[in-house]
């Protein structure tokens, strides 16, 4: 006698129609697409969607499935693509969780990079000591969560080489960025160490402007923008998961390839 209970039949629509109900804020958009396929209905077959709860931790266990596939993919050795400097957007495009006259106001003299967590040299940086470090220039493209991307000039520190120079565990798993208008996120060491991440100082030639992210940015070409944290003031290196601002409203952590 088979004692296996008959399979749950698939309300095509009913699945649709919850998905999307939570899909409808900007955070679920991104990796809801990837779960709204036959492949991805197929796997929800076996799950309770009749409320909220259900389908949030469905997503976020998808999303943590695309994390694990983006991290499985990535090639620390391959590089993004890069641009002749005729192919800057002008003018490359302000965005950020605020209007642009909220963009934190830095004074440069006073300004203080802390390091923290697994880092046996140095914890302390001022501006100046940065801009002191070997300086590199890229154009590459920003590319956007909400659909948009640009190609912008970014110059400054590689990061790998900083965190080298501060005496950080490059075998430590995540690196936390901490910015000034109270964003955070968190990028896994395989990025922080890749050739064209670089702790930028510059915009196009020039001190990065504020609503770019003075004094400083991560700019990463091989992640979305919103892993490109601005205004960083602290920097930890640690084992422990950090998550991020959008990370813990149901982004993908990896953010990129």
């Amino acid at each position: 006698m088979n004692s296996k209970k008959p399979p749950q039949t698939l309300d095509t629509e009913s699945i649709i129609k919850d998905a999307r109900k939570e899909l409808s804020s900007t955070s679920r958009r991104l990796f809801g697409k990837r779960i709204l396929t036959l492949g991805g209905l197929a796997l929800l077959s076996g799950c309770d969607l009749t409320n909220d709860k259900s389908v949030n931790n469905l997503l976020r266990t998808m999303s943590s499935f695309n994390d694990g596939a983006q991290a499985l993919l990535f090639d620390p050795g391959k590089l993004a693509p890069t641009y002749p400097e005729s192919m800057i957007t002008r003018p490359f495009p302000f965005n950020a969780f605020y209007d642009i006259d909220q963009v934190p106001d830095i004074d440069a003299q006073t300004y203080r990079l802390e390091l923290s967590g697994l880092v046996k040299g140095k914890r302390i940086w001022t501006l100046g000591e940065l801009h002191g470090l070997p300086q590199r220039s890229q154009v590459t493209r920003h590319i956007c969560i909400e659909g948009w991307s640009a190609i912008g000039k970014w110059g400054g520190v590689r990061f790998s080489e900083f965190l080298s120079l501060a005496g950080s565990d490059t075998t430590a798993k995540y690196v936390a960025l901490h910015c000034a208008d109270n964003y955070w996120t968190s990028i896994d060491m395989p990025t922080a160490l890749h050739p064209q991440t670089l702790l930028t100082l510059t915009y196009d030639g020039d001190i990065l402007p504020a609503k770019y992210g003075f004094p400083m940015k991560l700019r990463m070409p091989t992640k979305l923008g919103y892993k490109n944290p601005k205004h960083i003031v602290a920097i930890s290196v640690t084992n422990q998961f950090p998550g991020g601002y959008w990370e813990n409203q149901g982004y993908n952590w990896f953010g990129g390839s």
